[in-house]
């Protein structure tokens, strides 16, 4: 399904940013766990730093980035040369950064960036990043000073559904808009493809790539900008369960998953791998029975919404090197599939569609998309990784009734 929206309205759209942007620069602070080349800090921060190419034009952010804390500085660091060169101060707390060596908060908004560094991992294998704990040093201040300012998180919330709640309730409590998650909901879609708002969805299956639990969030949070989008609104998850090797073609032998919608959503990716790397032939994965030869450990997430709706992600390592969804929807004979485009190292410009979403809350005081969004895919994430470490059962999950609506129009890169 192409999208109504038009590149006159989408582009009318984009400049509202800069006309939002007269006057004085907003202040921004950075807090990161690290900031070297290719980290997410790095990323993101220098689109505030320097600005970003949107809609075909070079644009630079009426802000400016004038602390930065980071947790950890590795081999390769960035954070002294870049507050050199650009003038703003590396701070040793949090407190000092949002603050500005002050006692008073001092910025227009906060930027959380705890990805990348050296954290343990938990028996789940999730990676203990201190997003929450950031958070809280930030929330303080804001409590301490009276007021409050937008805040972007990157990624989940939190490994924990737990803290990732807090977080949600703390920024409704103080009153400031959040945004949080990643990339994939906002870069560009090949084909442009946007499911109509209240759509009545049959079955979904999104395909995607990577280790868990970087990589499985973003598929899991790709799957969800979609899935939000169905009749009635989000009203949560009622069960999970995560199948590992055999037991995921089984699976699907069994129709727990649909092998048509996983054919159409890989025939969306640019990056087959299998006999396509082998001798660049073209190949029916599903068809021919390729995928157990070609995938050594196959993931599946099995999503069981409390309104009945049910939806697949599966981690396909071995086959596919992007990340493609399909949709059945009713009344509708064909399935509705897309990628979400990544774009290439080093420059990474879908980081510039989400800085885009990052700009407007600031500017505006609203966030784009609501960050109940992000608060259930970490909630489903971690009740996935539950599900698999006490033996792949299903597991009821009362706790993940997060109620949200979905944006009218959805929030995705268009030109």
């Amino acid at each position: 399904m192409t999208s109504n929206i038009t590149r006159r309205t989408f582009l009318a759209g984009a400049a509202a940013i800069p006309a939002l942007s007269q006057g004085q620069p907003k202040r921004i602070a950075i807090i990161s766990t690290i900031f070297r080349l290719q980290s997410h800090a790095q990323h993101i921060g220098d689109r505030f730093i320097v600005g970003y190419p949107m809609a075909g034009e070079w644009h630079k952010p009426n802000t400016q980035v004038v602390s930065l804390y980071v947790d950890q500085k590795p081999t390769g660091d960035l954070s002294e040369t870049r507050a050199k060169e650009f003038g703003f101060k590396v701070y040793p707390t949090i407190a000092e950064a949002v603050c500005c060596g002050g006692s008073k908060l001092a910025v227009d908004a906060v930027l959380i960036i705890g990805e990348h560094g050296e954290y343990p991992r938990n028996d789940k294998g999730q990676i203990l990043y201190p997003r929450y704990e950031f958070f809280e040093q930030v929330a303080k201040v804001f409590e301490a000073d009276g007021r409050s300012v937008p805040v972007y998180n990157d990624k989940h919330l939190s490994y924990s559904f737990e803290k990732a709640k807090k977080m949600r309730d703390a920024s409704k409590r103080l009153k400031f808009p959040m945004l949080a998650g990643s990339s994939l909901p906002v870069t560009w879609r090949l084909p442009d493809l946007e499911l109509p708002l209240g759509c009545q969805i049959e079955d979904a299956l999104m395909v995607g790539t990577g280790d868990s639990d970087p990589m499985d969030f973003h598929a899991l949070e790709a799957m969800q900008c979609m899935m939000e989008r169905r009749k009635g609104g989000e009203k949560g998850v009622k069960a999970v369960q995560l199948l590992e090797g055999d037991a995921v073609w089984k699976a699907g032998e069994d129709g727990k998953w649909s092998k048509d919608l996983l054919r159409s959503a890989l025939s969306r990716s640019d990056n087959l791998k299998g006999a396509t790397l082998a001798d660049g032939r073209t190949q029916d994965m599903v068809g021919n029975g390729v995928l157990p030869q070609v995938v050594k450990d196959p993931w599946a997430y099995l999503i069981e919404y409390r309104d009945g709706t049910k939806a697949t992600m599966m981690m396909l390592t071995d086959a596919v090197a992007d990340f493609n969804i399909a949709v059945k929807l009713e009344g509708k004979a064909e399935n509705q599939a897309t990628q979400f485009l990544l774009t290439p190292d080093p420059n990474v410009t879908y980081s510039a569609c989400l800085a885009s979403k990052i700009e407007q809350m600031i500017m505006t005081g609203v966030a784009p998309y609501p960050v109940e969004r992000t608060l259930l895919v970490s909630g489903m994430l971690e009740a996935c990784l539950d599900s698999r470490i006490k033996g792949h059962t299903r597991l009821e999950t009362p706790h993940l009734d997060v109620v949200y609506q979905a944006p009218k129009e959805s929030q995705y890169m268009r030109v």
